[in-house]
């Protein structure tokens, strides 16, 4: 039988590289798409990725690698005719948040633009394959209700979010006006040791790792406030795929049911470091958002109800898995 083929965006990203780690591992043949740069950034595929022949795949030709963009229509569309995937995973995106006010027409090129491209090229070459669409819980933004639901109206609060939202709808399109199989997954707050160093849970666990270690002295973070319901991203690709293997496309949230503030989140960190955050976290306003969102809080009974998917890992439990790493690789850096 026929390996099944994926076709990921943004696979060197945190989700990218767990979700094609997940897909290898249940059999999948996986191609990722990533930009040209002049500095390679495949660390996090480092795993399973061959670097000596990058671009050929690995040993055992289970994982391929292609130049792309999604600002690049013509290079998805002859990407997805030469690959002819199964399933197709669009977790590519600029998903800093604060940087997307920054950069509002980029992150809206890529992350809303980004997604039509992607859905079109398929409809185009009449291609017989799955989709899923990342979604954001920064698409309810000033929210409507709590907890969030997949029927709670959306808000959102940034370029980032508004993309998203727009992403959201035009996978909802494509699947009402050609019968595609697209689903959205509303994925809140998922961390880990793969983490960009500038988002916030990563800059947390890296900083207090370095304080702890006497490598800096202080950490600068923005609104202390801010309540994010965090889980951990290698259970969430899990969630991704157990969607494009139900009968029926449809959209669901995927979410811990519990919400922390960043303040909550450091003394997490810094309590478990033997630390007191207060003597060493600074409030920064230049870390603040132009518009904040508040609080984010998920309900995922119908991923539970009807994926059968469900969290493993709690808030304390991903703080340690953080910790460890990033005291692993600040120490190794120190040598």
């Amino acid at each position: 039988m026929k390996n099944k083929v994926a076709l990921i965006t943004g696979v060197t990203g945190q989700d990218g590289s767990y979700l094609a780690e997940f897909l290898i591992e249940k059999g999948y043949t996986v191609h990722g798409i990533v930009r040209r740069a002049s500095t390679f950034n495949r660390q996090r595929i480092e795993g399973f990725f061959n670097r000596d022949k990058y671009l050929m795949g690995g040993d055992d030709n289970n994982f391929f690698l292609h130049y792309g963009d999604l600002t690049d229509s013509s290079s998805i569309s002859k990407l997805l005719k030469k690959i002819q995937p199964d399933e197709v995973y669009n977790l590519g995106a600029q998903s800093h948040v604060a940087v997307s006010f920054d950069t509002p027409e980029y992150t809206t090129d890529t992350v809303a633009l980004g997604t039509l491209r992607l859905l079109d090229a398929i409809h185009s070459n009449d291609l017989d394959c799955k989709f899923y669409q990342a979604g954001s819980s920064e698409m309810f933004g000033k929210i409507q209700e709590n907890p969030q639901k997949e029927t709670t109206p959306f808000y959102p609060r940034s370029p980032y979010g508004a993309s998203k939202v727009y992403a959201h709808w035009i996978a909802v399109n494509y699947r009402e006006s050609y019968d595609m199989f697209a689903s959205n997954g509303i994925l809140f707050n998922h961390e880990s040791p793969r983490r960009g160093e500038n988002f916030v849970t990563r800059k947390i666990t890296l900083g207090a790792c370095a304080i702890k270690l006497g490598l800096q002295s202080e950490l600068l973070l923005g609104n202390l406030d801010a309540k994010r319901d965090w889980g951990y991203a290698k259970d969430y690709v899990e969630a991704m795929w157990l969607m494009l293997q139900a009968d029926e496309p449809d959209d669901f949230i995927v979410a811990t049911g519990e919400t922390y503030s960043v303040r909550d989140f450091c003394k997490i960190v810094f309590n478990k470091l033997d630390l007191n955050f207060e003597e060493f976290v600074k409030v920064d306003k230049r870390y603040f958002r132009p518009t904040e969102v508040d609080i984010l809080l998920g309900d995922a009974s119908k991923a539970k109800a009807m994926l059968g998917w469900e969290p493993k890992v709690n808030i304390h439990t991903l703080a340690d898995i953080m910790i460890e790493a990033d005291l692993k690789l600040l120490q190794n850096e120190k040598k």
